[in-house]
């Protein structure tokens, strides 16, 4: 009886249709919260994965800048020495080097900007959540 008076009051009052959209809002909230742990994590191992990458990456460029400068360095020196044949090839290992080096910062470069993209599609789903509420309520 009690519930027959309560649905009648809501319906009198016109919060009928206002009382069945929060509870649907709240079922798919509920549902919602389930997802985006999932969602979060499978995008967590992604970011793993990239800044493994990075790290690789940090490490391969420090040492071949390394490497580049104590070749460039050593072209210099041998570019003063007497015979052609010592100098073409000693810039040609330079240039090996640098080529190198420029290969693994453009990779640096380019795994570094898709890392700060991290988690949009979490971030979507839950901006996309959010609306999806205020419309509904």
């Amino acid at each position: 009886v009690k519930r027959r008076m309560r649905m009648n009051w809501l319906s009198l009052l016109g919060l009928e249709a206002l009382v069945a959209r929060c509870q649907a809002a709240g079922l798919e909230g509920a549902i919602a919260v389930q997802d985006r742990p999932e969602l979060a994590h499978l995008e967590w191992q992604d970011q793993k994965k990239r800044l493994v990458q990075l790290l690789v990456l940090v490490v391969g460029v420090a040492g071949l800048t390394v490497v580049a400068l104590v070749v460039l360095s050593l072209a210099l020196v041998v570019q003063f020495w007497d015979t052609d044949h010592r100098n073409m090839v000693a810039w040609i290992v330079a240039g090996v080097w640098m080529l190198g080096w420029v290969g693994a910062l453009a990779a640096l470069i380019s795994i570094a900007t898709t890392s700060a993209e991290a988690f949009a599609f979490t971030r979507r789903e839950l901006v996309r959540d959010w609306h999806e509420i205020k419309e509904r309520v």
